[in-house]
């Protein structure tokens, strides 16, 4: 063999090992809606809501033996938002969704910083929210444990503001972003363990939220701690899962909370290798009408992917609902497979308040949800159809009369997934 030849299968084999720890992959994401009742109750003179809204995503990942580093990068825009020859985003969408290294300390034990997506178990709690084109992170340190079948995480956030003219001075720490449910300070600890056929984790949350006083001065935190458990049993052809999780302290605003309550069961049988059926119950205290405007009993799932659960028209803790009645779901499920690359979804949730309304109404109505997904060669397709029938107590609890609201409350979208390795 030649030296030239030796040099060329060396740079090959160099190469070979660079590109196999560097990676490149993206994804985009167009979905076109049609809201007429999506999120409340549409007025019957209200035009519905259409639109096609588009995620682009380019992630850059490097593996090492003893650290990773990933980049991703996101424009989430809606079809037309931008005028032609705009030289900049009107939205400012552009945006770095995540940029975090993991550190490997020895072969149990990690260290993750970073901005990054922060997801356990159903995603009930702390979930990536991929339904939304935006998708939710965090900025954080995490630290975690491994060890065959039993993991614990520790995750620590403290969160700034230096944008704001008033920040980032020698003895200014306000946090001035608000939003939902936005946190100063974090810390959570999580650990969970694995049998056969049966897994249980533990989750105890602290979130600290800035806090002003009449003159608009930063006055302390309020702390509220969420706490609880996820249970799973799977067997042969069947699975039972459960939530149990309380609330307490004090949310935005400075509400005491009096132990608010989520629970929940969902079991599923395969009855066929193409039919799947599910059944499940889930309730979420809310405020009851003899507490205070201070104190309420709501609890609220706070940074979870609230979409998965009641109901995908999102009536129900997605950026409303806080604070409020509360919920009943009672809901049944069936996933057909039509094919090898084909799945339909039909999904009923009939909706009640865990707690009255002033009128002291309950029932809320029924949800219908249609989904259908087929996987192409190299990519896929989604399609859904929703609609609500709502009771006396939905137009109550949205403030829309039963007289002015549409008498069809629906949604309808379809969304194209492509996902391609560019390396």
């Amino acid at each position: 063999m030649t030296k030239i030849t030796l040099l060329t299968v060396l740079l090959l084999m160099v190469s070979g090992s660079c590109f196999a720890q560097f990676s490149i992959d993206g994804e985009l994401r167009p979905r076109t809606e049609f809201r007429h009742g999506y999120g409340t109750l549409i007025a019957d003179d209200a035009d519905p809501g259409f639109g096609i809204s588009t995620r682009a995503r380019v992630n850059l990942g490097y593996k090492k033996e003893t650290y990773e580093i990933y980049i991703g990068v996101q424009d989430v825009f809606v079809w037309g938002e931008n005028r032609q020859l705009l030289i900049e985003d009107a939205n400012n969408s552009l945006s770095l969704f995540q940029a975090w290294a993991k550190l490997k300390l020895n072969e149990n034990w990690s260290t993750k910083l970073g901005r990054q997506v922060i997801a356990y178990d159903d995603q009930r709690i702390l979930g990536g929210v991929d339904w939304t084109q935006q998708g939710r992170n965090h900025d954080a340190v995490l630290i975690q444990l491994g060890k065959e079948s039993l993991k614990f995480d520790a995750g620590f956030a403290y969160n700034q503001d230096y944008n704001n003219p008033s920040g980032f001075q020698n003895t200014d720490n306000t946090y001035y972003t608000t939003g939902y449910f936005s946190y100063k300070t974090m810390q959570y600890g999580y650990v969970k363990n694995t049998w056969d056929a049966f897994s249980a984790s533990f989750l105890f949350m602290n979130n600290g939220f800035q806090e002003f006083d009449d003159n608009n001065k930063a006055d302390g935190l309020s702390n509220l701690q969420t706490f609880g458990t996820h249970l799973v049993y799977k067997k042969a052809n069947y699975d039972v899962a459960s939530n149990i999780y309380l609330q307490t302290g004090n949310r935005q605003g400075d509400i005491k909370v009096n132990t608010g309550l989520l629970a929940s069961i969902d079991a599923h049988y395969k009855v066929t290798s193409k039919v799947k059926l599910g059944a499940g119950f889930e309730y979420i205290s809310g405020k009851s009408q003899d507490e205070s405007a201070d104190e309420t009993g709501a609890f609220f799932p706070l940074y979870g992917t609230n979409h998965k659960f009641n109901g995908y028209m999102d009536y129900f803790y997605v950026g409303n609902h806080a604070n409020s009645i509360g919920l009943v779901d009672i809901h049944m499920n069936a996933d057909f497979t039509l094919g090898e690359k084909s799945v339909l979804g039909v999904s009923i949730l009939n909706f009640s308040g865990a707690e009255e309304l002033s009128s002291g109404e309950k029932s809320l109505g029924t949800e219908i949800d249609l989904v259908f997904q087929h996987k192409f060669n190299e990519f896929s397709v989604a399609a859904g159809y929703s609609q609500m029938f709502a009771s006396d107590g939905m137009y109550e609890l949205k403030g829309v009369t039963e007289d002015l609201a549409a008498n069809s409350q629906n949604w309808v979208w379809a969304m194209l997934i492509l996902k391609p390795k560019f390396l």
